[in-house]
């Protein structure tokens, strides 16, 4: 068996409650070599929707529980430590995904499946990121968000290359930053 390369993302999905959304981003986290996964109770390991979703992800994948009551400090301790703190979410303030370039060490906050992230965690992030859209609905469900931006970060700084929108992918270009070359394996597992 091949090890995978860990990065230093860690995504924190505490304020996410459904056991499904938190199986598929144990499952996403795992398949990308996410450093950890954070939630608010790691009782929801043991539930039969997130096994299921996670499809083995939680044998493997790091986690940490931070009940939300704690999420402040636990941000703040994070960028003491070096993380650029960004969250995932809607909105006219937060940059585009295709056109920002993540730091290194990046924890990437996740809001609520109905309400997103509570303006006072807003106010402790260093960065707000969204992706752009084309449809009418103006937001994605959280665990299909995370999987994008997480597949950007990983796209970012693959194969120990340095991060950046511009030395991934050309200037914020959408795409695979490989001149559209990429062919796509085979899908899930």
């Amino acid at each position: 068996m091949t090890v995978k390369p860990s990065h230093e993302l860690i995504v924190c999905a505490s304020l996410v409650d459904n056991p499904v959304n938190l199986g598929g981003l144990c499952r996403t986290c795992e398949g990308f070599g996410v450093t950890q996964l954070v939630v608010s109770d790691l009782a929801v390991r043991a539930n039969w929707a997130f096994r299921k979703v996670s499809a083995s992800g939680h044998r493997w994948q790091a986690m940490a529980a931070c009940a939300v009551s704690q999420l402040p400090a636990w941000l703040v301790a994070q960028q003491q430590q070096g993380y650029e703190v960004v969250a995932l979410t809607v909105g006219p303030s937060a940059q585009l995904l295709n056109r920002y370039a993540f730091a290194q060490r990046t924890v990437l906050l996740l809001g609520r499946e109905l309400t997103g992230i509570p303006v006072e965690l807003l106010r402790i992030c260093d960065r707000a990121i969204t992706i752009p859209q084309y449809g009418q609905i103006e937001s994605l469900n959280v665990q299909t968000a995370a999987a994008i931006a997480i597949y950007e970060y990983i796209r970012q700084y693959r194969a120990g290359g340095g991060g950046g929108a511009e030395e991934a992918g050309g200037a914020g270009e959408a795409g695979c930053g490989d001149g559209g070359t990429q062919r796509w394996g085979r899908l899930g597992r």
